[in-house]
């Protein structure tokens, strides 16, 4: 699934038109990213809780070459997702 699939579903589902399911997908992603960008956790109960880790600085090395190569310090963003949405109801097969 990719954002039009998902604006369309999101659209079907909450029997709004197309343009505004896209701009709240927008909203949403936007409000996810102010408060990664701040440093914040955002939770959603069911979904899961995003957060941003620091990876340390290390060294790697370059498949191709053999060589040492520094890798910097740096912020990522992470996603775990809550055992709600991952889990399966028993019983019910794919």
């Amino acid at each position: 699934m990719n954002r039009t699939d998902l604006i369309n579903a999101i659209a079907e589902k909450a029997g709004v038109s197309k343009v505004a399911a896209k701009e709240a997908l927008t909203a949403c992603i936007e409000s996810i990213r102010e408060e990664l960008n701040k440093g914040e956790k955002v939770s959603l109960v069911g979904f899961g809780t995003f957060s941003v880790v620091e990876r340390k600085a290390r060294t790697a090395r370059n498949p191709q070459t053999g060589k040492s190569v520094k890798v910097a310090a740096k912020k990522v963003a992470k996603f775990k997702p809550s055992a709600a949405l991952i889990a399966q109801k028993k019983g019910k097969k794919k």
